[in-house]
């Protein structure tokens, strides 16, 4: 026994498939116990997919267990190694320097794996400490659950813990664990590490398992590796396709943070686009603008062919490599364009639209508006009556050039056959009302900081249900407040 499992361990049907990779994969440890843990949230619908009872998360075994205090008895922790270009520099090795996968249960589309952020020190810790803060550690529980409701690929995240602890970051802070949930942790950096440490054999070991485990489909391609690039590929022009059209910039598009599986993964300096700017950079570390909101498409497809490099040994051919990658252009246009579409109430697509939609960035641009607003009350504009518009209007400083272009949408309106009420309805389904604003989350944090969790709580409730009305929670869809814009996240958030 180790000091990780002095305490009483939940009783969870574990198992680990990545722990039946070779042992160069990954370093096998104990978490680093934390002192007095309390509960500050659990997801209720993340549980039920592991068919937990949240209720009984509170309980002091599953406490220990989801702070890693204590072990199941089946699991096999293990913290894995990968390397990756970071604000697109190669780092060399990386790894996971505070996450520890437990293991694996059967959720409703197969196995999700278990992996505690902020567990403690590992090999691959380099400078840290091992350790993730409770104002962190409430961002990624609520930006992961928050982006599965608005219907985009993501991991999940079951839990935060705190503990008393200080760690220190620009001043102490408490300390927290996140327990998050992914079919798997795999990133780009991940085949990086043994392609530059020149190991084909290793590479071939992890592209195997990958396939076998996630993409079966493609073990009966003439070349399964080429077709997993190219999977890959089309997997993550969707997800960024989907980030454009919430605004929602992920701020460390590294490709130690990229999943092989198309999942946004690894939430740190994040944040939903307000008053629009497409050179907006949400990451106050990034002084070069590289992970802007407007740069995200374009960094998505540099990654992929970060990954298409790695894999080249076992592809065997840099014309095959580059087919893969060729399809991500189209498949982000092709992608964006539907979602804009829906976003705009419009069924079917028409020469003219792109300039449309061009048309209504820029005025967007010049004139600061809302992001998540505008969406929403474009919802409300009737195709034969203007008188509608105030609320939407009211969001631009020059208003003629609003009326403007107002008249060009209304004039696509009438090429459409839907009604006012029918187009409505659509594009509520697609545009929320509720984002995980930053200053949402500082609300909540701080009151978190002081031991009262019943705000993360309501967030969280509302933001499970970013398209609904929700009357009652209407000022969590307001503009934010004039101190908001003060607020900085940075790569320690």
């Amino acid at each position: 026994m180790t000091a990780a499992t002095a305490a009483t361990a939940a009783k969870l049907p574990l198992d680990n498939s990545f722990a039946s990779l070779p042992a160069v994969f990954y370093t096998r440890l104990m978490p680093t116990p934390l002192p007095a843990p309390y509960l500050v949230a659990v997801s209720d619908t993340a549980a039920g997919l592991l068919g937990l009872d949240p209720a009984l998360l509170a309980r002091q075994d599953y406490l220990d267990t989801l702070t890693g205090n204590a072990v199941p008895e089946r699991a096999q922790p293990l913290a894995a190694v990968y390397s990756g270009h970071q604000f697109g520099v190669w780092a060399g090795q990386l790894g996971d320097g505070r996450a520890i996968l437990l293991g694996e249960m059967d959720g409703p589309d197969g196995p999700i794996e278990l992996q505690l952020k902020g567990a403690g020190l590992t090999p691959y810790s380099r400078m840290g400490d091992g350790r993730a803060v409770l104002r962190s550690s409430i961002r990624e529980f609520l930006c992961s659950e928050a982006m599965h409701a608005l219907g985009i690929p993501t991991s999940r995240a079951l839990s935060v813990t705190g503990s008393d602890q200080g760690v220190m970051r620009e001043t102490v802070e408490s300390s927290a664990v996140v327990l998050r949930m992914a079919p798997s942790f795999v990133r780009f950096g991940s085949f990086e590490h043994w392609f530059h440490k020149r190991q084909p054999a290793h590479l071939k070991v992890l592209a195997d398992y990958v396939i076998a485990r996630f993409y079966p489909q493609l073990l009966d391609e003439e070349n399964k590796y080429e077709a997993l690039l190219a999977e890959v590929t089309r997997r993550t022009a969707h997800m960024i396709a989907h980030w454009q059209a919430v605004g929602f910039m992920h701020g460390v598009m590294n490709t130690d943070n990229m999943s092989i599986l198309g999942l946004t993964l690894d939430y740190g300096p994040f944040g939903f686009m307000e008053s629009f700017d497409a050179e907006h950079i949400c990451n106050h570390t990034d002084q070069q603008g590289r992970y802007s909101y407007a740069m995200q498409p374009q960094i998505g497809h540099w990654n992929c062919y970060a990954l298409g490099q790695a894999l080249l040994p076992l592809i065997g051919e840099v014309e095959a490599a580059q087919a893969a990658l060729d399809i991500y252009q189209g498949e982000y246009a092709a992608k964006i364009s539907e979602l804009l579409h829906a976003k705009l109430g419009l069924a079917a697509e028409q020469a003219g639209d792109q300039a449309l939609f061009d048309a209504m960035f820029a005025l967007m641009q010049a004139n600061g508006v809302d992001f998540t607003l505008f969406f929403r009350r474009l919802g409300n504009l009737q195709r034969d009556h203007a008188g509608a518009d105030e609320p939407l209007r009211d969001l631009f400083i020059d208003r003629p050039a609003f009326d403007a272009w107002a008249l060009q949408y209304r004039a696509r309106l009438h090429q459409e056959s839907r009604g006012d009420a029918e187009r409505k309805a659509a594009m509520d389904g697609v545009n929320p009302k509720y984002v995980l604003r930053n200053y949402l989350a500082q609300v909540a944090i701080e009151k978190a900081q002081n031991k009262d969790f019943t705000e993360v709580a309501r967030l969280l409730s509302v933001l499970q249900r970013p398209y609904d009305e929700q009357p009652e929670h209407e000022s969590y869809a307001a503009l934010p407040p004039d101190w908001a814009s003060e607020l900085e996240v940075s790569c320690s958030s």
